[in-house]
């Protein structure tokens, strides 16, 4: 059984993306960030986590997998108050979402916490910078980074 399948696949994720957005969007410091946001983007965002935590590949297969997730950041200039910000977002949707596995919050909390450093890191480069071969999508499980 993976991680996926114990959220309870895409319909949990897709409920944790639009709970997440939902605030993301109100919020004065994190708005801003997300100019460019459009509904596509929840949907976009739940079909990752479902990949990432061991859901059908169909990031990689629809959207162009890790690189394409990574050159989405490209230019976005996020700040460490940025990424403290979000975790703390997404904190509070995975409360609300998934109040009945609380077992689970650690395990998501450490992944957005991995990924969002990433991604900051990512974002300070400029837009079209060749950021060479990322690797397969990572996976993870209730112990961790599985492969990636």
């Amino acid at each position: 059984m993976t991680l996926y399948d114990d959220l309870g696949g895409e319909p949990a994720l897709r409920r944790l993306s639009d709970a997440f957005y939902e605030r993301v969007l109100a919020d004065e410091l994190l708005a801003p960030v997300f100019a460019n946001f459009t509904p596509t983007h929840v949907e976009r965002v739940a079909i990752w986590l479902g990949e990432i935590f061991g859901g059908p590949a169909d990031f990689t297969a629809r959207l162009g997998g890790h690189q394409a997730l990574l050159n989405v950041h490209l230019g976005l200039g996020i700040r460490e108050e940025h990424r403290q910000r979000w975790l703390e977002l997404m904190q509070a949707a995975i409360e609300e979402v998934l109040a009945d596995q609380p077992d689970l919050h650690k395990t998501l909390m450490a992944y957005f916490d991995w990924g969002t450093a990433i991604a900051k890191d990512v974002s300070q480069e400029p837009p079209g910078t060749d950021l060479g071969d990322p690797g397969p999508t990572p996976r993870w499980g209730r112990d961790g980074l599985v492969e990636g």
